[in-house]
């Protein structure tokens, strides 16, 4: 088994305050945490954490970034609906997913929020 195996998943909701609909998508998020304890889930708010975004730009809310270890496995725009998530997670934790290219750059924002996270539960 691969390090990035074993390695816990991340799960970050990249929204904003501003956002009616990421208001309303933040309970789905907040339920799926339940549903998945032994993923890391992060709610993250462009506007807060501006710097540990760096240059990426989200036009499109809500936008998720999933990954696992040092390994980024996806990033981009979610239907706000409660499935689309949930399949999602179903089927990326069956293994059924390659790694996104090693220089696209969801593998260092995958580092940024880890930290983030690390951070916030100091």
């Amino acid at each position: 088994m691969t390090e990035a195996a074993r390695a816990p998943w991340l799960v970050v909701c990249l929204c904003a305050q501003w956002c009616g609909t990421c208001g309303q998508y933040q309970a789905v998020f907040e339920a799926l945490a339940q549903q998945w304890p032994d993923m890391a889930f992060v709610w993250l708010d462009v506007e807060d954490e501006e710097e540990a975004l760096g240059e990426l730009d989200i036009t499109t809310f809500p936008t998720v970034l999933l990954g696992r270890g040092e390994e980024a496995m996806f990033l981009g725009p979610v239907l706000p609906q409660p499935g689309v998530l949930q399949r999602m997670l179903e089927r990326f934790s069956q293994g059924d997913a390659q790694a996104l290219p090693a220089q696209d750059d969801a593998h260092a924002l995958l580092q940024r929020t880890a930290a983030i996270l690390q951070a916030r539960s100091a």
